[in-house]
């Protein structure tokens, strides 16, 4: 999406705003004991209450009004009664609707005490997504905030995976440009506009490069012996600097 005018930017801004809320209430609340299903209740019940619609339950019938994924799982993890355990890497991921504009985020989070390697991978996907956003630029190539994000993840010693990325999104969830890489796809000579609308999100791995998909659902993404985190935000294109929608 292009977003142009006046109502494009306040309801780009105000699902953003939902979504963030919810992503940041989950956060909270995910402490140690309690199952993904019980947070997941917990989003069903703060989109309702915004006058929002889950993306994932509205478009693609996601079991789940957010995607929660725990340690081996990285990203479309189906809330349930997995109880989260103290030193779980856990991601939140949110995304939804309203009056027919998206938005979508993620953070990856370590659940009290854990291991110093998770808390690592946290603070690197903020790093790299912070460092890739100095390249959200109009005019500028869109792989080159990958570029950035894979050069980060090095210099810590770590990787990308390569096969899960950002996306353009706005009136859809899911729509051009198809790809936001996290490292520099030299075959793609897209660009970044004034107004476009992506969802960044850098996935940080401590060894793997790709995801596979579980074999018993159509949804949850694993690596074998990797853990990865993730760093999400919506964003609008513009000369003075790219817009946060879900900050």
């Amino acid at each position: 999406m292009i977003a142009k005018t006046e109502e494009d930017f306040n309801g780009l801004k105000e699902i953003g705003s939902i979504v963030a809320s919810i992503r940041d209430e989950l956060v909270q609340r995910t402490k140690p004991g309690i199952t993904t299903k019980e947070l997941d209740n917990i989003a069903g019940e703060l989109f309702e209450k915004a006058g929002a619609v889950s993306a994932p339950k509205g478009e693609y019938n996601f079991p789940g009004y957010s995607c929660i994924s725990v340690n081996e799982e990285v990203a479309h993890g189906i809330p349930g009664d997995r109880v989260i355990q103290e030193g779980d890497l856990v991601n939140i991921d949110v995304s939804g609707s309203k009056n027919g504009y998206f938005a979508d985020t993620g953070i990856s989070i370590v659940v009290g005490n854990g291991e110093e390697i998770l808390t690592k991978i946290c603070a690197v996907a903020k790093e790299a997504f912070e460092a890739g956003l100095k390249k959200a630029k109009p005019g500028s190539k869109i792989t080159g905030m990958g570029k950035v994000v894979h050069q980060i993840a090095r210099q810590h010693g770590l990787t990308v995976i390569k096969n899960l990325t950002g996306h353009g999104i706005g009136r859809t969830i899911h729509e051009e440009p198809e790809y936001i890489y996290n490292y520099n796809e030299t075959s793609d000579n897209g660009l970044l506009k004034e107004g476009m609308v992506i969802a960044f999100e850098p996935f940080i791995s401590t060894l793997e490069e790709e995801v596979f998909q579980q074999e018993n659902d159509e949804w949850t993404f694993l690596t074998e012996k990797s853990f990865v985190a993730q760093y999400e935000h919506t964003l609008i294109i513009t000369k003075n600097g790219p817009i946060i929608l879900t900050k």
